[in-house]
């Protein structure tokens, strides 16, 4: 007994002279408590709406200050047609329109009955859902104020439409999401133990004495794997078309193109990974952990970023998956073209070039 307790104490000392183990052991379940404890929200803030109110009578003027009031409202702006309601709709400006018949305020005196369309933008069901009904309950409120101060009983009606996803398929949402993770961990998984494999086979030695160079060594691990991520691509876009239903309404060509350019980022990230660690264990770690749980939390694939705090929208553009997941979608589901997704290709652009030129130094700085 004296022997297994000397062993027990040998074991705990040996944890806490190791700092590592402590930094994984406290350091990450804190981490991840206070990162889900800010992203895991169900409500829906900073949402910008579109006005198209042709009467500009009291009554839609009381009932557009309510909704401004609202803490879901971020900002307004007005339209006069549909199409620069449409436009807004697709670049992403806006995720909610509401557009007042004209006379709103003399159909409501006169006849007790007016109408209103509310347009919300479906691409994520849950976040359509919520602006609706927190729409739809100040409306109520607004009828009820004026049914005590009025003798006749008005009713507004909204007319709701759901834009992109009218039958709120849940598909639309996650479908995309899921490329974006299974490409960011398959891709950067198989080249993060590339490097750390030939360190451990011992097989580093025969490409040091090689006349090749830090690049091509580098750029020959990765085409291998671009082949084969490329096929995944093909496979994942043929299953999300033919058996989840999930449309691909812009350019198949663009798709095709966009989904290369992130292989290309998430495999020189998992080059990174592998010249700055010095085991397959270790990098496969990394990998998973340290790309699994921002990928899914970070990059809008479940909870919107709007509704995260102020610092995790910040983090979150350093997430390549974030700007993937907004060209998916643009495209699969708004069916938009280079011009609108051009900032988010230059983003996912700039990050590839980044980890390529870390991966090519921190190699020849191991060299």
């Amino acid at each position: 007994m004296h022997a297994f307790l000397g062993f027990v104490r040998k074991e705990f000392r040996h944890i806490l002279r190791d700092r590592r183990t402590l930094l994984i052991l406290f350091g990450m379940p804190v981490a991840q408590l206070v990162l889900f404890g800010f992203v895991i929200r169900n409500e829906v803030n900073d949402v910008t709406l579109l006005i198209a109110d042709p009467s500009q009578d009291a009554m839609t003027q009381a009932l557009t200050h309510r909704l401004l009031a609202s803490r879901y409202v971020d900002g307004v702006a007005y339209q006069t047609h549909l199409d620069g309601i449409e436009a807004a709709f697709r670049q992403g400006l806006a995720r909610e329109a509401l557009l007042f018949e004209p006379g709103f305020a003399e159909r409501l005196q006169r006849e007790g009955l007016a109408r209103v369309q509310v347009i919300a933008d479906a691409t994520d069901p849950n976040v359509a859902n919520t602006i609706l009904a927190y729409t739809t309950a100040i409306i109520q409120s607004y009828e009820q104020d004026l049914a005590a101060t009025t003798a006749v009983s008005p009713g507004i009606v909204p007319n709701v439409r759901m834009r992109f996803n009218p039958e709120l398929r849940s598909v639309y949402l996650f479908v995309p999401g899921l490329i974006a993770l299974v490409l960011m961990l398959v891709c950067a998984l198989m080249t993060s133990i590339t490097i750390t494999r030939e360190k451990e086979v011992g097989t580093m030695e025969v490409l040091l004495v090689s006349p090749l160079r830090p690049v091509p060594i580098i750029v020959g691990k990765v085409v291998p794997y671009v082949v084969l991520s490329f096929i995944i691509v093909l496979v994942i876009l043929g299953l999300a078309r033919t058996v989840f239903g999930v449309p691909i309404r812009g350019s198949v060509g663009l798709l095709l193109a966009e989904c290369l350019l992130f292989i290309l980022c998430a495999l020189a990230l998992g080059i990174l990974i592998s010249t700055r660690t010095s085991s397959q264990q270790v990098a496969t770690m990394i990998a998973l952990a340290g790309l699994l749980m921002p990928t899914v939390l970070l990059s809008g694939f479940i909870f919107p970023i709007s509704s995260m705090p102020a610092p995790l929208q910040a983090l979150s553009h350093l997430i390549p998956a974030r700007w993937f997941l907004a060209i998916l979608r643009g495209i699969m589901i708004k069916g938009l073209g280079l011009a609108d997704l051009w900032t988010e290709t230059l983003a996912l652009a700039g990050m590839t070039g980044l980890f390529l030129i870390a991966s090519i130094r921190s190699f020849h700085d191991r060299l």
